[in-house]
């Protein structure tokens, strides 16, 4: 029987099955289970409630506090509290505390947690990053990480697949967000309702790691169950680049059958796509740089899970050297991590941004889910390279948001509108 790239690994990893179908009911056995500070202190209290002397594997229970850290309340600081002992109670070997973590998603890959062929269940919905790596991963309920920290297993459905072929070669300026964007504004956000969305063609398989794990990082934003990329010789070059890796081996490498059964099949001329934004208040509403440059904004935000790992600071930096922000723009800048930060340091990076009248600050989700470092007020504009635009997602719910690429924020930092690259470079 033929199998897509999430099927095979689903099989490997069930329990007690021979053969799957989109549809099928299982229970997987996973490599990875990881909670943050919003939704980790629900999955402990669950947990407790079993009455358990330990998790299944301390060293495969990942916990990262990193959306109101570090704490910005008394209510942020219990919440990380909470983790905090857990771990301690439980000898959790994957704890990241303050001075060590960084935003989840970009965490765990850069610290070899995650592998090609993994399963990996998350309490929060942009798990479907590792994607990039060729493993399965998706988001679930805070009880449903309870049971996972419990057993080593998670019940889930066998999700329908859709292929997504891009080909051709990237303009300038354009990069995975612009087409993760691009998917987004084709099918909607509800175009891959519980659906695996598999991203294939030559564009992809010249595209590097980063831009991977920021194409599977907004699948959900489609509706997808998980977003996924065969790994290559691109993968194995990433996994063998990390030094200290958290775990051995260099994972297990599936791709799709030639005759494997997709639900739908979209196919995409890379050299057509330009540099894009999503406007208020979905990531659907998408649009060409170039038909909003008459939209102001108060605030630029560089960061998150999508767009804040050194290669996006360095395309950032790249617009920003010795230039201003403008006088009428907040700029923040927000690295996804320690190391990201040290390497932002190490290489200037962080000099240009303080120079350019930004600021540069250590590792936070902060304002991507409206958390802090950067709320917005009423009737103020942002543009962001986060991953969600919701009506209040970033502060007052008449403020708005505008999602785009790092090259775009940094431009639209730099002119006080939104603007194209080609504009200030």
């Amino acid at each position: 029987m033929a199998y897509t790239i999430t099927e095979k690994i689903l099989l490997k990893h069930a329990r007690g099955i021979k053969e799957i179908r989109p549809g099928t009911f299982l229970n997987v056995k996973v490599d990875i289970c990881l909670g943050n500070d919003i939704t980790a202190p629900f999955a402990i209290e669950e947990f407790e409630k079993l009455g358990l002397k330990k998790v299944f594997d301390r060293k495969k229970v990942v916990l990262v506090p990193d959306h109101f850290a570090p704490a910005k309340d008394m209510k942020s600081a219990n919440q990380c509290k909470a983790l905090a002992n857990f771990a301690k109670k439980y000898g959790i070997t994957n704890y990241f505390e303050i001075g060590k973590m960084g935003i989840e998603h970009a965490l765990l890959p850069e610290m070899g947690l995650v592998l090609p062929g993994d399963v990996v269940v998350g309490a929060d919905s942009h798990t479907c990053t590792y994607g990039g790596l060729g493993a399965f991963s998706t988001g679930v309920g805070s009880t449903d990480l309870a049971a996972a920290m419990a057993t080593g297993e998670c019940w889930l459905k066998v999700p329908e697949s859709m292929k997504f072929i891009f080909r051709g070669r990237l303009n300038k300026w354009v990069g995975g967000k612009d087409l993760i964007l691009h998917i987004i504004g084709d099918i909607g956000v509800d175009g891959a309702l519980y659906k695996a969305m598999e991203f294939t063609g030559d564009t992809i398989e010249n595209l590097p790691m980063d831009d991977r794990l920021t194409m599977c990082n907004m699948a959900i934003e489609a509706g997808g169950k998980n977003g996924i990329i065969a790994p290559d010789k691109i993968t194995l070059k990433h996994v063998r680049s990390i030094k200290n890796r958290a775990r051995q081996g260099l994972g297990k490498y599936y791709s799709s059958d030639k005759d494997a059964l997709y639900s739908a099949i979209k196919e995409y001329d890379a050299r057509k796509i330009e540099p894009l934004v999503a406007c208020p208040s979905l990531p659907s509403n998408v649009k060409r740089v170039r038909e909003l440059r008459n939209v102001s904004v108060d605030q630029v935000v560089i960061g998150s899970c999508t767009n804040g790992r050194l290669s996006d600071l360095k395309i950032a930096a790249k617009i920003l050297r010795g230039k201003k922000a403008s006088s009428r723009v907040r700029l923040i800048v927000i690295p996804a991590t320690q190391k990201v930060y040290l390497d932002a340091v190490n290489e200037g990076l962080a000099k240009i941004f303080v120079e350019a009248g930004g600021i540069f600050s250590t590792p936070t989700c902060g304002p991507c889910l409206g958390g802090h470092m950067g709320i917005l007020a009423e009737g103020e504009i942002a543009i962001a390279t986060t991953n969600r635009n919701f009506v209040g997602r970033m502060g007052h719910v008449a403020s708005k948001v505008y999602l785009s690429n790092p090259a775009v924020a940094a431009a639209s930092a730099v002119k006080g509108r939104i603007a194209h690259p080609e504009e200030v470079v």
